[in-house]
């Protein structure tokens, strides 16, 4: 049980097994650590010396007899706290780095990204997806069957949905069917409904940036999610063009 703990945390399972070995006695040597938990002695050097830069093990010297120790289990509470500060380091760096390494991607030609994912709960994966790494002023489109939706998702599911959007400042373009009632338009979408009888929507269809998720709603909940500029563009681009000649 504590073994599989440690490794949710971000040790290896090496890492948690010495950790284990050494808080059960006062100190060992490494041919001792060897024969307790059956690791080689060569492997055990490095864990070792990950464990003590965790903070997790320190070393004692007795008449030039080198042996090792664990720290209290105190020192998890503040490595913890160390994984967090640096996750969320890494994720500040990461709203930088990611644009750019999409750039460098796009340098060598466009070869769409497709992944297929099943299930309600894939849907609502790939949507929390699509909004990440923002950008100011880019518009989302949608597609979609607010009957259908209403039918395979809950209110607080589709709340959440929206308020990822609202909460990143995203402003959307939809067009949708509702057999019996009507979106308005607000300052966070701009929304056209159109005929459910002669134009029917089967699908729940998001595009933001150069990211398309297509979901099907109705008999088997499932869809694919596509990267893809021109894609994008494309689609964005008959949106408006529905919305203009709507308008008119």
């Amino acid at each position: 049980m504590f073994e599989k703990y440690l490794k949710e945390i971000g040790l290896s399972e090496k890492e948690a097994e010495v950790y284990l070995a050494l808080l059960r006695g006062d100190s060992f040597s490494i041919l001792e650590i060897s024969k307790k938990t059956k690791i080689n002695r060569t492997t055990i050097y490095p864990v070792i010396k990950s464990l003590s830069e965790k903070g997790l093990v320190s070393e004692t010297t007795t008449n030039t007899k080198v042996n090792y120790q664990a720290e209290s289990p105190d020192r998890l509470e503040t490595f913890i706290e160390r994984q967090k500060i640096l996750l969320e380091e890494n994720s500040k760096k990461m709203k930088d780095i990611i644009p750019q390494l999409k750039s460098t991607q796009r340098e060598v030609g466009e070869r769409p990204v497709v992944k297929y994912f099943e299930g309600k709960e894939g849907i609502i994966s790939v949507n929390e997806d699509l909004f990440s790494n923002p950008v100011e002023g880019e518009k989302a489109y949608m597609i979609y069957s607010k009957d259908l939706v209403n039918e395979v998702f809950k209110k607080d599911e589709t709340a959440k949905f929206k308020n990822n959007r609202i909460k990143e400042k995203i402003k959307g373009i939809s067009i949708y069917n509702y057999k019996d009632n009507s979106i308005p338009s607000d300052e966070t979408s701009t929304r056209l409904k159109i005929d459910e009888n002669k134009y029917p929507i089967n699908c729940d269809i998001s595009i933001y940036k150069d990211k398309i998720r297509i979901a099907t709603l109705k008999k088997n909940l499932s869809g694919i999610y596509i990267q893809s500029t021109d894609l994008a563009e494309t689609m964005k681009s008959l949106i408006r063009l529905i919305h203009d000649l709507l308008a008119k």
